[in-house]
């Protein structure tokens, strides 16, 4: 129905930068808000940051003046660029949506498989 592919997690050492990027395809009429969730080993999934389709933002405390969410509406795709990179910020990153679907004509949440970045100190 509707599928979300994640690319360009890797490792990399503390104080670099990486790039996700999540698209979307399927039986999408609308996105809504679209946003980055992080998993770290025995910790629940959190928000890294959101996106609505008119551009504002919003980013978790911990992330703040170091990632930047953007989003292309013409792609579907949304990104999230991960600068001063830290070994906190290990985790498997889930890329997740808001779609309004034609298959169920309802608004519901997807999500990506989730791409593994990891920060080495």
């Amino acid at each position: 129905q509707v599928h979300l592919v994640e690319s360009g997690g890797g490792l990399v050492q503390a104080g670099g930068s990486l790039r996700l990027s999540c698209a979307a395809s399927g039986s999408i009429f609308s996105i809504t808000v679209m946003g980055w969730y992080r998993q770290a080993p025995g910790k629940q999934r959190e928000l890294v940051a959101n996106i609505t389709r008119g551009g504002t933002t919003n980013y978790a405390d911990s992330v703040k003046g170091r990632f930047t969410i953007s989003r292309d509406n013409a792609k579907n795709t949304v990104y999230l660029q991960m600068n001063s990179l830290k070994p906190e910020d290990t985790a498997v990153y889930y890329c997740n949506s808001g779609v309004f679907a034609k298959a169920t004509m309802s608004t519901n949440q997807y999500w990506g498989q989730g791409t593994q970045v990891t920060v080495s100190s």
